[in-house]
């Protein structure tokens, strides 16, 4: 049975913005979640927004971006170290600082950062830079333009620590590894969140991920799959995805819930605002 931490003050929300995150979803997604469940999982963790509104007392969380799960480990283990470079960073900040740390994974520095230090790059970059996005090149090199925010809030000591606290106070998994292996322990009763990359809504769009080695139409048959496995294994299953035909088709044979996001954080205009989403369950009706 699901068991939530305890309550902490305050509440705990994402450290980051993140592409195709679910803050604003979180009510509906709440609705159509099992009422009882024991361990959670989400294998695509990005901000984590419903495993921060969740708080619970087991959980294992995933993301394949490595400097994202990076953060959530310095952030456990060294919160004070990074807090004090995030403040040396803000009061650095200039587009000139920007670009500066920037162009650290092209010029060799990334390799001689610390782990703290990378952490408190990826932070400062996505307070400042434009739209709060991450995008990577074919490189890996992070190539988001600066952001043109009059007062970003580049510390937030107290959200670092509560954070830090939670995480070392509950039995919570952090893993860095293809989202198959990430539910290799998944039992009857748990209960598993995806949250890919989204199937394109139109044949000009590209299949995008957070991390450069891309999420292809295979990838999604082959994520569909491991939604089966599970479904048999026992767990509970909730997955989101585009409202787009093929991905409607894929989850043919379980439940799927139209629903209305909002998106705020595209890199263009028409991919943010009010959208068409499915949310796809293997339990209720």
């Amino acid at each position: 049975m699901i068991k939530q931490a305890s309550l902490v003050t305050p509440p705990l929300q994402p450290f980051t913005k993140w592409t195709g995150g679910k803050r604003k979803l979180l009510p509906i997604l709440r609705s159509y979640m099992p009422e009882k469940f024991n361990c959670y999982f989400e294998p695509f963790v990005g901000g984590g927004a419903l495993f921060f509104d969740l708080v619970p007392e087991k959980a294992v969380i995933n993301d394949f971006n490595k400097e994202l799960i990076n953060t959530y480990r310095q952030i456990k283990e060294n919160p004070i170290e990074l807090i004090n470079l995030l403040r040396e960073h803000k009061e650095k900040n200039s587009k000139e600082h920007y670009l500066e740390i920037r162009s650290a994974d092209r010029d060799g520095r990334i390799g001689n950062m610390s782990d703290v230090e990378r952490a408190a790059r990826l932070l400062y970059m996505l307070r400042v830079d434009f739209n709060g996005l991450y995008r990577v090149n074919a490189k890996n090199q992070f190539n988001v333009p600066y952001g043109k925010y009059k007062n970003p809030k580049i510390v937030d000591s107290e959200l670092i620590h509560s954070i830090s606290e939670y995480l070392n106070e509950n039995d919570i998994r952090l893993l860095s590894t293809d989202f198959e292996f990430a539910v290799d322990d998944v039992k009857k009763g748990d209960f598993v969140y995806f949250d890919p990359p989204y199937v394109p809504l139109n044949e000009t769009s590209s299949f995008t991920s957070y991390t450069h080695e891309g999420f292809s139409y295979r990838e999604q048959i082959r994520l569909r799959d491991v939604f089966k496995k599970l479904n048999d294994r026992g767990a509970y299953v909730m997955l989101s995805n585009s409202s787009s035909p093929l991905a409607i088709e894929l989850y043919e044979g379980f439940n799927i819930h139209m629903i209305e996001a909002m998106r705020t954080n595209g890199a263009h205009r028409s991919s943010r605002g009010k959208i068409a989403e499915i949310l796809v369950t293997n339990y209720g009706e």
